[in-house]
């Protein structure tokens, strides 16, 4: 079984995210939400999931957190637990982990203080600033830069440019934002910044509306003075904190597809069951049990690469990498998901698309995860990549 990967403290942390996220994501997640009931909620889940002990999984002990190290199957554990029951909730906690962990891995000592205990008691919200109209998956092509403030020692950063696809745009209190510091050196010339809502320069350009609601947005930056102390680690660590970023993130992904895809397969069963067709419930169809069979098989497989890959990254040792399960656990699982979930909707035929409908709503819940953090033909590269070098 997958639990096979899973320690006694990760089995109770399931139980616990369970049990809470029963207690406050009881009721189905509204079917129509506007741009500003969207954000009001998103604030209102990044503060329960610090009142619920949750938001604390993102960050270290040593600065309010609930374990000496982030831990990749502690991450999973909680997404899957809330994808089954909300993609909004999941969302909010996904983007909190992401948002802060270049700060857990480059931070200094002072920058983590101040912004990491925040995280986990839900009082700020928190975004990842990389994507631009023309780069994405690809970061050498980034344009937005930046340069020194004045040759003065201590001098502070220049940011020009524009992001789009951010999540949490408009709602978040901490943007991780990365550019160019140094174009000759291509990918190499990336670095990490931290910018606040308030510092002159920044503003949210526009809404982008995705086909599942969540905060996102275009951001920009003209002339955005930032003070020296917002760099995160050195010039040009901006590649290196990305790519780890993802790396500890793209598992749990994953786990966030598994999550949906069991409560798919879960709705499916309760409907075939009960819906009667021709004298019989559909469930008696071996046609239908085939389907759910199918359904079951790449439920639990998902699972297993996800918590593999997980488990993978926690024992890792220092500087070594998993990218291949990694990339492989999250390309496997947002595919499998897909035909979970689209097998639920056929097996409730026209009710499983009237908006509103729990497979309904997992059906657009789930597309933008086989595109996020890097898309399943991404990960294929990654994946051959590694068998090749």
């Amino acid at each position: 079984m997958s639990d096979h990967y899973l320690e006694p403290e990760h089995l109770a942390l399931r139980a616990q995210a369970r049990a809470a996220a029963a207690a406050r994501l009881a009721a189905e997640p509204p079917p129509h939400e506007t741009a500003d009931e969207v954000d009001a909620r998103t604030r209102a889940l990044a503060r329960w999931l610090g009142e619920a002990g949750l938001a604390a999984e993102v960050v270290p002990a040593a600065y309010g957190g609930a374990r000496a190290a982030v831990s990749s199957r502690a991450l999973c554990v909680v997404r899957e637990e809330l994808a089954a029951r909300d993609g909004l909730a999941d969302f909010a906690f996904a983007m909190q982990g992401l948002g802060s962990y270049p700060v857990t891995l480059a931070g200094s000592d002072a920058q983590r203080r101040a912004l990491l205990p925040p995280v986990a008691r839900g009082d700020t919200l928190c975004a990842f600033a990389l994507t631009e109209p023309g780069a994405g998956s690809d970061v050498a092509a980034l344009a937005t830069r930046a340069a020194r403030d004045g040759a003065a020692p201590g001098a502070g950063w220049v940011l020009d440019g524009e992001k789009h696809l951010i999540s949490n745009a408009g709602v978040a209190t901490l943007y991780v934002v990365f550019a160019v510091t140094d174009p000759a050196a291509g990918k190499r010339g990336l670095s990490a910044f931290v910018v606040h809502p308030d510092d002159p320069g920044f503003r949210v350009a526009a809404r982008q509306e995705a086909m599942s609601p969540h905060p996102l947005g275009v951001l920009r930056f003209d002339a955005c003075r930032l003070p020296a102390g917002r760099l995160l680690g050195a010039p040009g660590d901006g590649l290196r904190l990305a790519l780890a970023t993802l790396e500890v993130f793209r598992p749990t992904v994953g786990a966030a597809a598994v999550g949906m895809a069991r409560r798919a397969l879960d709705e499916a069963v309760a409907h075939v069951k009960s819906r009667a067709q021709f004298g019989a419930p559909l469930a008696a169809l071996q046609g239908v049990q085939f389907l759910l069979a199918d359904s079951a098989v790449d439920l639990e497989a998902s699972r297993l690469l996800v918590l593999r890959a997980a488990r993978a990254r926690d024992l890792a040792a220092p500087g070594e990498r998993h990218e291949l399960w990694s990339a492989a656990a999250k390309l496997h699982a947002t595919e499998a998901a897909s035909r979970v979930i689209d097998r639920a909707v056929q097996l409730h035929g026209g009710a499983g698309v009237l908006r509103g409908a729990v497979v309904e709503r997992l059906y657009r819940e789930h597309r933008a995860l086989r595109i996020y953090e890097g898309a399943s033909e991404v990960q294929r590269a990654v994946i051959a990549r590694a068998l090749l070098r």
